[in-house]
């Protein structure tokens, strides 16, 4: 299952060659995981419940993002579930014209913490379940 996130680029995001500076591609992937997981468990607060930490994430830069209206999307999947971790692919997509032109594609890798001793624990079955329900197929 994808879930979609839009952003809309800042003008402070911009850099010296009129494109969105690298770094701020990390925020929109930021911005659409928090929305992910936040979805997952109904109205709960996902990150109370089951604190996790981004332990790794790579990028790959497609494309320059351009400051423009409307809003780019950020496509989000789980694609794999561990027992301490999980791995999320994501991608910014321009859906605006005729074409679907992908930006950028990114791993993010998630470990499961214990919120008072930021300890490695293993996932619950609760929060295992909703990552789960989430597996991309294809």
């Amino acid at each position: 299952m994808t879930f979609t996130h839009p952003v809309l680029v800042r003008w402070s995001d911009i850099d010296s060659y009129d494109h969105v500076n690298n770094v701020r591609y990390f925020d929109y992937l930021q911005e659409a995981r928090i929305a992910f997981l936040s979805h997952l468990v109904d109205s709960r607060d996902y990150f109370a419940e089951y604190p996790v930490v981004l332990v790794s994430q790579t990028v790959d830069y497609l494309r320059p993002i351009l400051l423009r209206h409307p809003p780019y999307d950020v496509d989000v999947w789980i694609e794999s579930v561990g027992t301490t971790s999980y791995t999320m692919g994501s991608r910014i997509v321009d859906r605006s014209g005729e074409t679907e032109d992908v930006y950028a594609k990114a791993t993010s890798v998630l470990v499961a913490v214990d919120g008072v001793t930021h300890a490695k624990r293993e996932l619950l079955a609760p929060e295992r379940a909703a990552l789960e329900q989430q597996l991309r197929t294809t």
